[in-house]
């Protein structure tokens, strides 16, 4: 009854090392590909028994956390440098639409010589003069005929604004060099006036010069009383004016010039006996500084800048793009690997279980080929013993 079994077993362990033997290598690379896996994988806590919880985070899964963390990093940059490009651009057209004012000083020794337009109306002019360093001697018989030592010259033209009647300029030159103080001193003398209040009108305009070579003086004059304000000074007193030279450049390349006063006016004490219609009028014209004014608008904006700055910008958007994308892609990378690696565990593990079924069933089979060979060999001896005794016998 036995030998057909241990035939039997005979048979089904030279089949299992038949099968054994065919495929040694894909035991190997199975092997080889759990030992490979075997520092980044976790294995399941029914394999592990008692394995310690900080062995659950692997390294795998700090570089994936790590990997989102600047992923959202580099997001929050590039909405930053979003938001950037439009502030930068919005800043640039504010900055072209409102342009900036410029002031600039130049130092000057001599000024080109203004041209000073009196409208005396009934008045006389009795003396001109030029003193330096502001120093104006003593007046010597006020009220006559003096010395005209400035160059002056008469001038009759059309009103611009009305172009009816007809206007008497006496225009002087006025002073130049600033650095010794240079002034010039005027007086005038009006004789009966039927108005209540006297005054002398006078404008001031930017080059004597020009109007001299100008070969239409009345046109020219007609320019400056439309482009230049006037001002008066009045009789009884002395007016003291400063003036400073303002430029200002226009957008469109021009050039305009404008004067500006600081006036003081002392009281003329006069001792002559006169009638009350007798008046004086004194007024000195004086340079206030070297420094002539120069008034821009600037566009503050620099489209090199701008354009430096957005290249900047966008370089680093597509750097981060790209990093982005190299991390979405390297993090998927991981994944499948991960993956793998737990399927390439789960099987070997599967593998390990059938390796000991089959070692059991070997070692089983293994105890019943020797428990048949001791049987036999008992048998054999029970046999044998009997022949034994009739020989001894």
């Amino acid at each position: 009854m036995l030998r057909p079994e241990i035939s039997a077993s005979y048979q089904e362990l030279s089949e299992d090392v038949e099968r054994a033997s065919e495929n040694p290598t894909d035991e190997r690379e199975g092997e080889m590909e759990v030992h490979e896996d075997a520092s980044s994988v976790i294995l399941p806590d029914s394999e592990l028994g008692t394995t310690a919880p900080s062995l659950r985070f692997s390294k795998t899964c700090l570089k994936n956390v790590f990997s989102v963390i600047l992923l959202f990093i580099y997001l929050l940059l590039m909405a930053v440098a979003v938001f950037l490009v439009y502030q930068t651009i919005s800043d640039f057209r504010e900055k072209l639409k409102h342009p900036v004012m410029s002031v600039s000083y130049k130092e000057v020794s001599l000024y080109d010589a203004p041209g000073i337009a009196f409208y005396p109306g009934k008045a006389r002019l009795l003396s001109c003069k030029h003193h330096y360093y502001d120093h104006i001697p003593p007046l010597v018989n006020p009220g006559q005929p003096g010395d005209i030592e400035c160059i002056t010259q008469r001038i009759n033209y059309t009103d611009p604004f009305t172009n009816q009647s007809m206007k008497n300029a006496l225009v002087v030159q006025g002073p130049r060099d600033v650095k010794k103080k240079e002034l010039v001193f005027l007086q005038f003398h009006l004789n009966g006036t039927d108005q209540d209040f006297s005054a002398i009108d006078y404008l001031l305009f930017s080059s004597f010069q020009e109007f001299i070579n100008s070969p239409e003086k009345a046109e020219f004059m007609k320019d400056c009383e439309s482009s230049y304000s006037s001002w008066k000074f009045s009789g009884g007193f002395r007016t003291w004016v400063k003036m400073s030279l303002v430029k200002t450049k226009e957008e469109d390349g021009s050039e305009t010039v404008e004067f500006k006063q600081e006036t003081s006016v002392v009281n003329y004490i006069d001792q002559r006996t006169k009638p009350r219609s007798d008046q004086l009028f004194f007024v000195v014209f004086e340079w206030k500084d070297p420094f002539i004014q120069t008034v821009q608008d600037i566009v503050t904006a620099n489209p090199w800048n701008m354009i430096a700055l957005l290249c900047g910008i966008f370089l680093a958007l597509f750097k981060a793009a790209d990093f982005a994308k190299l991390s979405v892609k390297w993090m998927i990378k991981i994944r499948k690997r991960h993956l793998k690696r737990s399927h390439q565990v789960r099987n070997r593990v599967h593998e390990v279980k059938e390796d000991t079924t089959l070692l059991q069933l070997l070692t089983k089979k293994i105890l019943l080929f020797i428990e048949g060979g001791i049987y036999k060999r008992k048998t054999k001896n029970q046999q044998l013993s009997p022949e034994k005794q009739s020989l001894n016998c």
